[in-house]
């Protein structure tokens, strides 16, 4: 099942644990769609099959007018093969969905939207600089929710100051407007943002791993006492409502990248645009590709389908492993195991490997630990 994604690279304000790629100047931005234009087109040979999902991703899709949208989307559908019953996702923000810009949407082929919602409380979303407030929130929520079933809401977890009380009180509110889709993840410090200077400089506390953890154990319990199935670490739908998108990128399936720090995957190859919009733009406009390409290893794609697939409720399929790579392989990944087996964070189950819930909060550390090196 092949996608497309498409990066926005503008954002309304940046906020201070964000190190995605985006630019909060919008003067470039008639130049920046018409370079993502020119280079769908330039590469429609490369996904030869059925396109089955679509994805605005960025940055922040939503402060992209109705008109914008619908040019990218005609372009696909005139270039590419696109299923009648594609998954198209819009990103968006509270603050840019009123009733105008949701009534657009909902006439659109949009059919999916993935809303940064992050917290209900006004003091979480202070502490992050997110551009929307809890009423914002709520009210966009409740509103794109009569137009789209197909809702997912992005909410993190690990703020300081944020109790479990609180932490509660944000899920009951997602499960009471309905929301069938949830993606959540803990608030991490990356090198270079705001919030890592301001934790090195004493004006934020630093980050909370038990806190952390005490929340996701929280949001697992709760989700699941709904029915929600936890079908990705860090994402939580209900049936019928997984992400097809971001599924097939942990399936392995190949999609496209397009803009400006996109990454593609063909099977064999990996590849990701330049994360500068100047250069990017500039680079299009002279007919050369600004990206970079690695041929992947043997090693390189069984450890992305480790990392990926253990992640999952699909696991890790040895017998894949073998039959495409090898009895070799399979056996070392059986040997590398063995040790978190013993430690009842990872099972084998059906000849796939999974992880506990004793070992989801250590998926990455258990992951590197199966990691084959290059011969």
């Amino acid at each position: 099942m092949s996608g497309i994604y498409i990066h926005i690279p503008f954002c309304k304000q940046a906020c201070f644990y964000c190190d995605f790629h985006f630019s909060t100047s919008l003067k470039k931005k008639e130049d920046m769609l018409n370079a993502i234009k020119s280079e769908l087109l330039s590469r429609k040979g490369e996904i030869p099959d059925v396109v089955h999902t679509v994805y605005f991703g960025g940055g922040t899709p939503s402060l992209l007018t109705i008109d914008e949208i619908q040019e990218i989307l005609t372009l696909v559908k005139e270039n590419y093969s696109l299923s009648e019953f594609a998954e198209i996702t819009l990103e968006a923000n509270p603050d840019d969905l009123d009733t105008e810009k949701i009534l657009e949407l909902a006439d659109s082929p949009v059919n999916r939207l993935s809303i940064g919602v992050q917290s209900f409380f006004d003091k979480d979303l202070k502490f992050m600089n997110r551009a929307h407030n809890q009423i914002q929130a709520r009210e966009s929520l409740a509103l794109a929710s009569r137009y789209f079933k197909n809702i997912s809401i992005d909410l993190i977890y690990g703020i300081p100051y944020l109790n479990e009380q609180r932490w509660m009180d944000n899920l009951k509110q997602t499960f009471d407007l309905g929301v069938a889709h949830i993606s959540s993840y803990a608030l991490t410090v990356e090198p270079k943002t705001a919030m890592d200077h301001f934790i090195k400089s004493g004006k934020y506390p630093p980050l909370d791993e038990s806190l952390a953890k005490s929340h996701f154990e929280i949001l697992q319990k709760e989700t699941s006492d709904r029915n929600y199935i936890q079908y990705e670490i860090s994402n939580f739908g209900l049936e019928g409502y997984f992400s097809k998108h971001n599924s097939s990128y942990w399936k392995g399936a190949a999609y496209l990248g397009v803009g400006p720090s996109a990454h593609s995957f063909n099977g064999t190859q990996r590849s990701w645009n330049l994360a500068n919009n100047a250069k990017y733009i500039s680079s299009i406009q002279k007919g050369v590709f600004p990206c970079e390409k690695e041929i992947l290893s043997t090693e390189d794609r069984i450890n992305e389908a480790i990392m990926t697939g253990l992640r999952t409720i699909w696991g890790v399929s040895l017998e894949i492993i073998e039959r495409t790579h090898g009895e070799s392989y399979r056996l070392e990944i059986l040997r590398l195991a063995q040790k978190h087996v013993d430690l009842k964070t990872v099972k084998i189950k059906n000849d796939h490997l999974y992880l506990t819930s004793k070992g989801q909060f250590l998926a990455d550390g258990i992951a590197a630990d199966l990691f084959l090196l290059k011969a």
